[in-house]
């Protein structure tokens, strides 16, 4: 018995000894660095390199704050906050402090990480607070310039680089007069926003495009920065067929396999889908006379047929028959079309216009004056559109 109450008792003041605080601070019980993820690689200019600051401490910590250095040669990230855990080292347990840093050199030569300061406020023997600071020594890295291969394009070096291209719907189904809305979508980890170059100018020989604002965002990860930018353009055929918009390229540096990389967006038809214009050719068969018996009745016969066509189709959408479409008296679509152009309500003439086109289908001439009224409509320092004028070409081509 009494030889187990003695192994005990070392054991409790082994422990004691373990977590004592004291005055005095041990050089091994308080340690921080700086750690980067691959030493051996030189990077280039702007290429991302990324850090850890790293403490590991074996006293009671109150309060913390940990102090950087200017960072002269360098822009950098914080990516997220800083963590702490328990850990063991040397078979002891400790607590852990780290902090994840991305680095982007602005220039080359050798540059030196200044050494991080940790205000750490700990505790003696009495519970006393008191104040200590732990410096971490400097780090030194190589860099190199930009390479010549990037000398005729934008530099763009990234880890990984992702391109989506999204239409609003399909591009080469359009209905007549219609526009599609494209969104190209770049992800980029290991870049900051402004490392993403500007937004291309979209072009075709044969289409009406209007750039939107582009928009970028960045989401900071353990692994590093990722940048989002979405390029965003209206487009529109003028030719009242299709349209080819032509390809891109966007050249960058792949910094994880070392070697020069082109993201290419293919050639891309819009079209408006194709409709039958061809008129269905009816054959009449001959008809025969029928007589009335009288004037008087003929007149009446005439008026009260008429007078229940008009009743039957004011207001309706589709009458039926071709002839009765074209008739502007019974097409509420040509009335709205009217009605908007007397208002000065430019929506309502477009809209009106539009599902005119879509109904009997689109003529030459009413796309081009489709595409007049947009361009008037949608372009800066345009003059304001003649919509009497507009329901005249529309009305007279169909």
């Amino acid at each position: 018995m009494k030889p187990l109450l003695i192994l005990l008792g070392l054991l409790l003041w082994s422990g004691a000894q373990t977590y004592a605080q004291t005055a005095d601070v041990l050089p091994d019980e308080l340690k921080l660095t700086i750690i980067r993820d691959d030493p051996e690689q030189i990077p280039f200019v702007g290429e991302m390199v990324m850090i850890t600051i790293r403490g590991t401490y074996r006293r009671h910590i109150t309060r913390e704050h940990l102090v950087q250095p200017d960072l002269t040669g360098f822009n950098w990230s914080q990516l997220g906050p800083d963590s702490w855990r328990e850990g063991r080292e040397n078979g002891r347990q400790v607590k852990i402090f780290e902090r994840r840093m991305a680095l982007f050199p602005t220039e080359a030569g050798r540059l030196t990480i200044g050494s991080y300061s940790h205000n750490l406020t700990l505790t003696d023997d009495s519970d006393d607070w008191f104040g200590h600071q732990v410096h971490s020594a400097p780090l030194s890295l190589e860099v190199a310039p930009i390479p010549a291969e990037a000398a005729d394009h934008w530099w763009l070096p990234v880890r990984h680089l992702r391109i989506s291209d999204d239409w609003s719907n399909a591009p080469d189904q359009l209905d007549p007069g219609a526009g599609v809305l494209r969104v190209l979508r770049i992800e980029a980890l290991g870049a900051t926003p402004e490392m993403i170059p500007p937004m291309p100018k979209l072009s075709s020989p044969s289409a009406m495009i209007f750039a939107h604002p582009e928009k970028r965002l960045v989401e900071r990860t353990p692994t590093g920065p990722v940048t989002y930018a979405y390029w965003r353009w209206t487009i529109r055929p003028t030719n009242g067929v299709s349209a080819i918009l032509e390809p891109m390229e966007i050249p960058y540096y792949d910094t994880r396999n070392r070697q020069f990389m082109t993201a290419r967006i293919t050639p891309q038809r819009v079209a408006f889908s194709p409709t039958d214009a061809a008129e269905t050719q009816q054959t009449e068969a001959p008809a025969t006379r029928a007589g009335l018996p009288g004037p008087p009745l003929l007149v009446l016969a005439f008026a009260v047929f008429g007078g229940s066509l008009l009743a039957l189709l004011w207001g309706r959408r589709d009458f039926g028959v071709p002839w009765a479409r074209q008739a502007r008296l019974f097409d509420p679509l040509a009335r709205g079309l009217r009605r908007g152009a007397r208002r000065g309500d430019a929506s309502q003439v477009r809209r009106a216009a539009v599902a005119l086109m879509r109904r009997d289908g689109a003529r030459q001439g009413q796309i081009q004056a489709l595409s007049d009224l947009d361009r008037q409509l949608f372009s800066p320092g345009q003059t304001r559109p003649d919509l009497r004028k507009f329901t005249q070409s529309i009305l007279r081509g169909r």
